[in-house]
């Protein structure tokens, strides 16, 4: 299993929502490469997908904390 990247339990709210931003806009010009052809690597999306969702998930667990 890969390594990830950040550990998200150390952030703030604020970061992880930064962090959510930077993870969809990825997301969304990885979708457009793919439409033209131009993206190598068709494994990232479904990365990226999963690093959004652990976000989330991240997310979540602080609202029910507070």
């Amino acid at each position: 299993m890969a390594k990830k990247d950040e550990n998200l339990k150390g952030m703030n709210q604020e970061e992880l929502k930064i962090k959510l931003a930077d993870l969809r806009e990825s997301i969304r010009v990885l979708r457009f490469k793919m439409e033209g052809s131009k993206s190598k690597n068709v494994k990232l999306l479904g990365s990226l997908r999963k690093q959004v969702a652990r976000v989330l998930t991240e997310i979540n667990k602080n609202n029910k904390k507070k």
